[in-house]
C-alpha cells in the first residue's frame, strides 16, 4: 500500500502517538492496516511539481520508506516509470525525514525558496538529484508535530 499522507492535527484531530513522536504517520497506518506492506512516497512533493519535474535533467529524486524491501522495489518501479529516481530513506520509523517541517519536505523541489514561500502554486519547481536528496535526508530534523499550527 502506498502511503502519501501527512499528519496535520488541525485537520486530522490529535493522535497522541504522533504528537509524542512515539511513531510516524506511516507506522501508525501500518498498525491500523495489519498485514499490509506500507511504503511511504509522494508525500513530500506538491502535486503540480510532479508533471513539471518528471523526466527532468538532471533527473529529480523522490524518497521512499518502508519496512519491506520487496514492497519498496514494487513502489520504486512506477515512480521511475513516471520519470523520477528514488532514494531509499529507510524504514517507516525513519519516514519522518520527509514529512512536513523536516528538511526534505516540499520546498526542496522549489525553483526559488522565496517564490515558493510567497506563492507555492506559481513555483514551477527545479530538479533535485538523488545525491542532493540523500544529503538533505541525512541532516533532516524531526518536527514537533504536537505544536504544528497548520
Amino acid at each position: 500500500m502506498l502511503s502519501t499522507g501527512n499528519y496535520y492535527p488541525g485537520r486530522d484531530g490529535r493522535i497522541e502517538q504522533l504528537d509524542s513522536l512515539a511513531t510516524t504517520t506511516a507506522e501508525c497506518e501500518q498498525t491500523l492496516l495489519t498485514g499490509t506492506r506500507i511504503v511511504k512516497a509522494f508525500n513530500n512533493i506538491v502535486a503540480h511539481h510532479i508533471p513539471n519535474l518528471a523526466d527532468s535533467a538532471p533527473r529529480t529524486a523522490l524518497p521512499i520508506a518502508g519496512d519491506d524491501e520487496q514492497a519498496k522495489a514494487v513502489v520504486a518501479e512506477p515512480v521511475q516509470l513516471l520519470g523520477f529516481d528514488t532514494v531509499d530513506a529507510g524504514t517507516l520509523a525513519e519516514s519522518w525525514r520527509f514529512e512536513p517541517e523536516s528538511g526534505a519536505y516540499t520546498g526542496i523541489y522549489a525553483a526559488s525558496a522565496e517564490g515558493f514561500a510567497a506563492d507555492y502554486l506559481a513555483d514551477q519547481g527545479a530538479p533535485l538529484p538523488a545525491e542532493r536528496l540523500r544529503d538533505v535526508l541525512a541532516v533532516s530534523h524531526r518536527a514537533d508535530v504536537a505544536n504544528r499550527q497548520f
